[in-house]
C-alpha cells in the first residue's frame, strides 16, 4: 500500500468513526447541551480529518478553504464542549457564536489572502497560536472543575477525552508553526492522518465504556428537597460517616467557609477523598459537590429570605452569609432550585404571613 493510499485510508477510518459518534450523540442525547456541543465539535473535527495538512507552503485551492476554516473553528467548539461538560451551570450565549465565527474567518482570510500575499508563517502562526489559546483555556477549565466532579467513572473519562484531544491539537498546531512554510513530505502526513484515527479510536472506545447518562446527564443536578434527610444506608460505617457528615454541614455550617474543598472535608471526617466522594454520589445522590454545598448554603438562604425578622437585611448580605462570594451566582443557584429569584421568594412569603 502507498503512503497515499494509507493516508487516505487512515483519514476515511477517522471520518467514519467521527460520523457514527456524532449521530449517536444527536440520536441519544439531543437535548443535552454538552452533549449538542461535543456533535458540533465532532462535525467540525471532520472538516479537519478531510482537509488538515502540516504542509502549509502554497496557495490552497479557494474550495478547500472552507473546510480549513471549519477546521480551525472547530478548536472553539472544543472549548464550549469542555465548558458544557465540566460546568453543570454553563449556558450557550450569542457571543459564543461570535467567536467561532472570528476565528473562522480569520481562518479563511489567512487560506484566501494572507498566506498568498507572502504571509504564510505570520498566517499559520497567528492561527495556531489562537488553537493553543483555545486548548489553554479547555484544559484550564477541565483542572477547574474536576475536583468538583463525584461520578469516578465520569471524571476519568471526561479527562482522558479532552487530555487526548489538547495532546493532539497542542501537537499539531506546535508542529504546524515549526515547520510553516517548508514541505514536509508524505510520510509525515501519513504519520498525522495515523495519530488523528488513533486519537479518534481511543476516545470513541473510551466513551462506549461509560454509560451515556453519567457522562452526559439529562437534567441539571439539584437534589430533591428531602435528600437533606438521613437516607438508608446498608452499611453501619457508611450511615455513622454521613451522619457525622450532615453534623458539619447542618450543626457546624462548614459550607460556609470560603473555599471550602470536599478535600477539606475528607480531612474533618478523617476518611480518604474518594470515600467521600462515593458516599455523597452514591448514598446522598449528587453527582457535583459545588451542587451539594450549594443546596445546603441555598436551604439557610430560604429560612432567612423567610424570616420577617431579617427583612431588612439586603439579599447579599444573606447570600455571603450563607457562603456565596457573590450574588450573581447566589442568584442563579437559587433560581435554579426555587423557580424564582431571592427578592421574589421574600416577597412571595411575606405575602403569604
Amino acid at each position: 500500500m502507498t503512503l497515499a493510499a494509507l493516508d487516505l485510508a487512515f483519514r476515511a477510518a477517522s471520518v467514519a468513526l467521527l460520523s457514527v459518534l456524532a449521530a449517536s450523540l444527536l440520536h441519544d442525547f439531543r437535548n443535552v447541551l454538552a452533549a449538542r456541543l461535543g456533535a458540533a465539535f465532532v462535525l467540525g473535527t471532520i472538516a479537519h480529518a478531510v482537509s488538515y495538512s502540516l504542509d502549509v507552503t502554497s496557495r490552497v485551492p479557494l474550495w478547500h478553504a472552507p473546510l480549513i476554516a471549519i477546521s480551525t473553528g472547530t478548536i472553539v467548539m472544543f472549548w464550549l464542549f469542555t465548558r458544557a461538560l465540566f460546568d453543570d451551570e454553563f449556558r450557550l450565549r450569542w457571543w459564543h457564536g461570535l467567536i467561532w465565527a472570528a476565528v473562522a474567518a480569520f481562518s479563511f482570510a489567512g487560506c484566501v489572502w494572507i498566506a498568498p500575499s507572502g504571509h504564510v508563517r505570520f498566517s499559520v502562526m497567528m492561527v495556531n497560536l489562537i488553537v493553543l489559546g483555545f486548548i489553554a483555556l479547555a484544559v484550564g477549565q477541565m483542572i477547574a472543575s474536576w475536583p468538583a466532579d463525584l461520578v469516578e467513572r465520569r471524571r476519568r473519562v471526561r479527562v482522558f477525552i479532552v487530555s487526548a484531544i489538547a495532546l493532539y491539537g497542542g501537537l499539531n498546531a506546535v508542529l504546524q508553526i515549526a515547520v510553516a512554510g517548508y514541505r514536509v513530505g508524505d510520510v509525515a502526513e501519513t504519520i498525522n492522518a495515523g495519530a488523528l484515527a488513533l486519537t479518534v479510536a481511543a476516545i470513541v472506545y473510551a466513551m462506549m465504556r461509560v454509560d451515556g447518562t453519567d457522562l452526559f446527564p439529562a437534567a441539571a443536578e439539584p437534589a430533591p428537597a428531602g435528600v437533606f434527610s438521613q437516607p438508608a444506608a446498608d452499611d453501619a460505617a457508611d450511615q455513622k460517616l454521613i451522619d457525622a457528615l450532615m453534623r458539619l454541614m447542618g450543626d457546624e455550617r462548614i459550607y460556609r467557609q470560603e473555599n471550602i474543598t470536599i478535600g477539606v472535608l475528607a480531612g474533618r471526617l478523617k476518611i480518604p477523598e474518594y470515600r467521600l466522594r462515593r458516599l455523597i454520589n452514591q448514598r446522598l445522590g449528587y453527582r457535583n459537590f459545588n451542587v451539594f454545598l450549594n443546596n445546603h448554603r441555598i436551604e439557610e438562604a430560604k429560612a432567612a429570605l423567610a424570616d420577617p425578622a431579617q427583612a431588612e437585611v439586603p439579599v447579599t448580605t444573606i447570600a455571603m452569609d450563607a457562603g456565596f462570594q457573590s450574588l450573581g451566582p447566589f442568584n442563579r443557584a437559587f433560581k435554579a432550585v426555587t423557580g424564582v429569584t431571592p427578592t421574589e421568594y421574600r416577597r412571595l412569603k411575606a405575602d403569604a404571613a
